[in-house]
């Protein structure tokens, strides 16, 4: 036991640059797992966010006004409450869109669990008595931005107008039609108004428990409580995280898929210099052999020496992670606060660390297995091995002058295929998650600067307000900056077995059509064509070419689907046909809305707002809804992964230079030998560096494009949107990637290679044992 402190003390003080290397690479490693796990959650979980900085409720619980719904706040479990808040339903209209509403009785303070959080606009106010403030999802719905005016419809028939003054985000059900009623927060004396009679309204609590999976039980222990003919609706915090990671599912799997990958690169990463490091000590395995060491107390002494690093190494990456984290600028601190308070948090880390640690034991012991085989007397390595020779090709390059830099190095780099092959493909691996990232930051900007290519031709809606259909050509036709404007109509469709409820689009006419991007078959052409979302083929089980048929109004609608177009709006699940087939049919009588395709550079901001101006508020203008406007979030995380992968890739190519330089002290001899001076040499060696970072650029950045292709295609088809959305990165930027990849290859192995070169001979001598 004494002799194995000694030697890894020995080891430990002979090799403090490896060992603190491995140190600090898997602490790096750690931390950048630690802080993209935060990041991705961060990201891919809006709802999560808004659940944790509004003190969300766990349990909402809606009764008859009647009941005393006060007593819930002192059920077992329950450690703070909201409310009872009285509420009304009501129908919300704004420029021909309804929407059933749940209104809220709130004071000018918004409560301290389940606090709405702002999003635009303000909070409720002495000063506007009939102001709303509305949930996102049924603002969304309504088009309704802070200053609109709501028409409301109360539980009584009577029509009261709202004003808009803000809008904000919820960790309640969000707003589904026909499903789940959308939230607007008023004053108490404003919900008197729209329903004055007490047996019209409700109440609503909600309930922060100390274990949030007791759901059911409190559920449970309301109804004992109140009586179950007093309580008219329950929903739960697990309810409202499913709508919304439906939502989210996109962006979800994008980043998962980034994560996944990270943690494949940087296992192989470990991995690698683990491998490398024990390969190094070969020479000393023979000799610690010949004085006595057992095979077992060689592998023990192994495991033990890279577990102590391998520890040492998380311990310092989570620990710094924890501490500094929080402290970070920007939204990577903010990640991280955030994270702090998730429930994942008490076990990701710890996964994370643990994960890391088994990875590193399982490397070394497999490695430390290998040394414990090696024969105790050193065996002379022959200067060129057997089988080995110079290839013919070599030979070749040699006699047609050129520099034998280059001739050697890529004999160093590519002459044992095997660990040539291991070296390439652990440096491609970060490479190919890099080129995935940056085809995910090409298909946002496409989504940005082409969106014609991706179902977004037309920037703009107007609706008129009570304006005449030929007033509105009109102002439409004078404005310079619309190229087209296309008239348009919507329904809501049932599906065959009226099970559920889709869209039912006209656009266009046959004189001008719509311009659909279609991804499959053509655009409609004739009466009764139409083309499809993939959501909507999902929901159906049809395919292009196949005919369907639903119901709008009590009237049947049979379309032949003649191709599968990008519909980047409810989640795919859109029909959309010409207006003239709609009118055939009965489903419109006229167009209700217009989509405007803009001219090349025009503003629809500005646009916009000079046709709303023109028409002194007779129009209802709005932007065409971007998906890259909800997934602008994922551009951070994107250069977070880079980051990442980057660091990691950095510490498989230290690994590599390592082993390479290790490899030529072993030929220096031979080298010198043929005439090559030390320059040469060292030329010798970071040559044999760019070739490996060179074909494993190429490797990376071609698989990568070929993948990411499929991997945003894949999701994208899960979203609903459909396959046909992805754009690779431009070939500048490849170029770009790879050059610059190359250059800081060559760059990194310089100094090593330097350090070889300036060996003794009998160093060098030693090395060939």
């Amino acid at each position: 036991m004494r002799a194995t402190v000694r030697w890894l003390r020995a080891d430990l003080r002979t090799h403090r640059g490896e060992a603190l290397f491995l140190v600090l690479a898997t602490a790096g490693i750690i931390a950048s797992l630690l802080l993209a796990g935060a990041f991705l959650t961060y990201a891919a979980n809006p709802w999560q966010r808004v659940f944790t900085q509004s003190s969300g409720a766990h349990v909402w619980i809606h009764t008859k006004a009647s009941a005393d719904a006060g007593t819930l706040a002192g059920l077992d479990g329950v450690r703070a409450a909201s409310g009872p808040f009285p509420t009304a339903g009501v129908t919300a209209e704004l420029g021909g869109d309804r929407a059933a509403v749940r209104l809220r009785a709130a004071g000018a303070r918004p409560p301290a669990v389940g606090r709405p959080l702002p999003v635009s606009g303000r909070w409720l106010g002495p000063g506007t008595p009939d102001g709303v403030v509305l949930e996102s999802s049924v603002a969304r719905a309504l088009w309704a931005e802070p200053g609109d005016a709501l028409r409301v419809r109360g539980p009584d028939g009577t029509v009261r107008r709202l004003r808009v003054v803000g809008v904000a985000d919820s960790a309640e059900p969000r707003y589904a039609p026909g499903e789940n009623p959308g939230t607007g927060w008023v004053l108490p004396a404003a919900l008197e108004r729209l329903a004055p009679e007490e047996d019209r309204r409700g109440l609503a609590v909600g309930l922060r428990l100390d274990d949030p999976e007791d759901t059911d039980f409190t559920v449970q222990q309301a109804v004992t409580a109140l009586g179950a003919d007093q309580i008219a609706e329950v929903s739960t915090w697990k309810q409202a995280r499913a709508e919304a990671v439906g939502g989210d599912r996109l962006l979800g799997l994008l980043l998962g898929a980034f994560g996944i990958g990270a943690l494949l690169a940087a296992a192989m990463a470990v991995a690698g210099a683990v491998g490398t490091r024990v390969h190094g000590h070969l020479r000393d395995i023979s000799v610690l052999k010949a004085i006595g060491f057992t095979p077992a107390q060689l592998v023990r002494m192994f495991l033990a020496e890279h577990l102590a690093l391998a520890l040492a190494g998380v311990a310092a990456g989570a620990l710094l992670t924890e501490l500094l984290g929080p402290h970070l600028p920007g939204r990577t601190g903010e990640a991280m606060r955030l994270w702090r308070e998730l429930p994942e948090h008490t076990w990701v880390p710890l996964v994370t660390a643990a994960g890391a640690v088994l990875l590193i034991a399982a490397t070394t012991a497999s490695a430390a297995w290998r040394a414990g085989r090696v024969p105790p007397v050193p065996v002379a390595r022959a200067a060129v091995p057997a089988g080995r020779r110079m290839s013919g090709t070599a030979r070749r390059a040699l006699g047609l002058r050129l520099p034998p830099a280059l001739v050697l190095g890529w004999r160093g780099a590519f002459h044992r295929p095997g660990r040539s092959a291991a070296a390439v493909g652990r440096l491609a691996v970060p490479l190919l998650l890099i080129t995935v990232a940056l085809s995910a930051w090409s298909t946002l900007d496409r989504f940005e600067s082409r969106p014609e290519e991706v179902g977004l031709a037309a920037s703009l809606v107007v609706r008129g307000d009570g304006m005449d259909d030929g007033e509105l050509r009109r102002r439409l036709a004078a404005e310079d900056a619309v190229a087209a404007a296309h008239p348009g109509s919507e329904a809501e469709a049932l599906v065959p077995g009226q099970t559920g409820t889709i869209t039912l689009r006209g656009l266009g006419t046959a004189r001008d059509p719509y311009p659909f991007s279609v991804a499959e078959g053509r655009a409609p052409r004739g009466p009764d064509e139409a083309v499809a979302g993939q959501g909507l083929l999902d929901l159906l089980h049809v395919d292009v070419g196949d005919w369907v048929r639903m119901t709008v109004g009590g009237r049947p609608q049979v379309l032949h689907l003649v191709g599968r177009s990008i519909e980047p709006e409810d989640g795919g699940r859109v029909v959309s046909t010409s207006l003239d087939t709609l009118r055939e049919g009965g489903a419109a009588d006229g167009p209700g809305f217009y989509r405007l395709v803009l001219a090349e550079g025009a503003d629809p901001a500005a646009v916009g707002a000079r046709l709303s101006r023109d028409a002194d508020g007779g129009l209802d203008v709005r932007e065409t809804a971007n998906p890259a406007d909800r997934l602008s979030s994922v551009r951070g995380v994107i250069v977070g992964l880079v980051a990442v992968l980057a660091l990691i890739g950095l510490a498989e190519l230290s690994t590599t230079i390592a082993a390479g330089v290790r490899e030529r002290r072993r030929d220096l001899l031979a080298l010198k030998a043929i005439g090559l001076t030390p320059r040469q040499i060292m030329a010798v060696i970071v040559a044999g560096t760019g070739f490996t970072a060179l074909a494993a650029t190429a490797a990376g950045t071609l698989t990568g494009a070929l993948a990411a292709g499929w991997l945003i295609d894949l999701q994208g088809a899960a979203s609903g949107i459909g396959a046909g959305i992805a754009r690779p990165p431009s070939p500048a930027a490849l170029a770009l990637m790879g050059t610059a990849v190359v250059a800081g290859a060559i760059a990194v192995s310089v100094p090593p290679a330097a350090r070889a070169v300036r060996r003794r001979l009998a160093d060098s001598l030693s090395d060939t044992l």
